[in-house]
């Protein structure tokens, strides 16, 4: 089916988009040829793939992908095929393959940045066109690899922006996701929450930045927690950051919302800052940045209070409690979204299991939060497959956004700006205007 550009940016007013951007299957395979065959996209963090021949498997859209340590130290993405019978060289996880790839069909071998090494009886391949040298013949790597502070980016395009100003105003998260460690370095570790969402993958990223939703989606978790602490007579951190959903409208009305270019930005924290020596798990966070830092600096990292951060098709980085919501689309109506957990190299081993608290009790399958959240994607998904109406609404303080440094900034924390800019970002990926420099239409 061919689906025109002037077809495509109609489907995107400035304060709506209509639901075929959810729901067309043709959209989808679009979307992985223009937004996931050309933006930088998360791939892993280069502690995954500590020693040569660590490897871990990933997808960038509908690709599978190798994200790989080579001899010579550094780190290489190719494509999980053989190029032989097109077999999968590895299986999907994290492992070890020696100090070469071997393919499991027919034994060929390739190097670890997937050039040709052998294949057995060579001899019958004479007097064909086979030749061992060309590119044909090798593990296909992904056009441009990138790291940021370890945070390893791919792109599948040899063309466009440099990581660094692909990531614009975002930069600063992960930034201050590494200045959080003493050492300025982090590491994945702990165990991995893998969720599949019933959902189009462009939903979850809406949702992160929505503040109108937590008070509603999150009210039995936010009331029972407010009711197990009355009960005890305390607000222990297990139940504070389930009652964090439940603030009133006036509390998400004065968070800020930033926008920058190629749909990404972050909302502004909801937990208070200046916990920072008050809080015991906190209170040593901070005298192990003092002692390397001084204690300005600090409160300055400590005081960088966000929520969550949208890496527009990579996910969502959280700085104050170290994750990454990697977010990888399936299909028009399947996410999968998989939760990485981060140690702060040299921070008290309380932050870390601080860390693991959050994690389980906000995104794993079985908290008492994410399935509120998956229910509503899919209950969205289902909506938008009846006859019901066509457009989505995102009206809310429309035309009131301020422009500021490299992007905008909300007026109101319920505005819906961060959804204007996604799609204003979409338009352009899809309609082949991305890194045009062009802001919120």
């Amino acid at each position: 089916m061919t689906l025109s550009d002037e077809l495509i940016a109609s489907l995107v007013r400035p304060d709506s988009v209509h639901k075929r951007v959810y729901t067309d299957p043709h959209i989808f395979e679009l979307e992985m040829e223009r937004i996931y065959g050309q933006a930088w996209i998360y791939v892993g963090h280069e502690s995954q793939v500590k020693q040569t021949g660590d490897y871990h498997t990933t997808r960038i859209g509908n690709q599978d992908v190798i994200m790989v340590r080579a001899s010579d130290g550094n780190i290489h993405v190719v494509y999980n095929r053989c190029p032989h019978k097109g077999a999968k060289v590895v299986p999907d996880g994290d492992g070890t393959a020696g100090k070469f790839f071997r393919c499991p069909y027919h034994a060929w071998t390739f190097k670890l940045d997937g050039t040709h090494l052998s294949a057995p009886l060579r001899n019958g391949l004479h007097n064909t066109c086979f030749d061992p040298k060309h590119p044909d013949f090798s593990m296909r790597k992904v056009a441009r690899v990138a790291h940021y502070r370890g945070f390893v980016f791919a792109s599948q395009s040899h063309d466009g922006p440099d990581l660094a100003t692909f990531l614009n105003g975002v930069a600063s998260s992960i930034d201050n996701l590494c200045d959080r460690s003493p050492v300025g370095e982090v590491e994945v570790a702990g165990g991995v929450f893998r969720v599949q969402q019933r959902s189009n993958w462009k939903v979850f990223y809406e949702n992160l930045h929505d503040t109108m939703h937590a008070p509603v989606t999150h009210e039995s978790s936010a009331s029972s927690a407010r009711a197990q602490a009355d009960q005890i007579g305390s607000m222990p951190f297990e139940l504070l950051i389930l009652e964090g959903n439940g603030e009133p409208y006036e509390f998400w009305e004065k968070l800020e919302l930033r926008a920058y270019e190629n749909g990404h930005g972050y909302m502004e924290g909801i937990f208070d800052p200046s916990a920072a020596t008050r809080d015991p798990v906190a209170a040593e966070h901070f005298a192990s940045l003092s002692q390397v830092h001084g204690e300005t600096r600090a409160r300055e990292i400590m005081g960088m209070n966000r929520h969550n951060t949208v890496i527009y098709g990579s996910g969502s980085p959280h700085t104050v409690f170290q994750q990454f919501r990697v977010i990888r689309p399936l299909s028009v109506d399947r996410t999968l979204v998989e939760i990485q957990l981060f140690r702060l190299k040299g921070a008290p081993e309380s932050v870390f299991e601080r860390a693991l608290v959050y994690a389980n009790a906000i995104n794993s399958p079985s908290s008492n939060v994410m399935p509120d959240d998956v229910e509503v994607y899919a209950r969205c998904q289902q909506g938008n497959q009846t006859n019901g109406g066509d457009w989505i609404s995102m009206h809310r303080y429309a035309g009131t956004d301020r422009e500021v440094e490299n992007g905008m900034v909300s007026t109101n924390g319920t505005s819906e700006l961060p959804m204007r800019n996604q799609f204003a970002a979409w338009k352009r990926f899809m309609v082949g205007q991305a890194g045009s420099g062009k802001g919120i239409e």
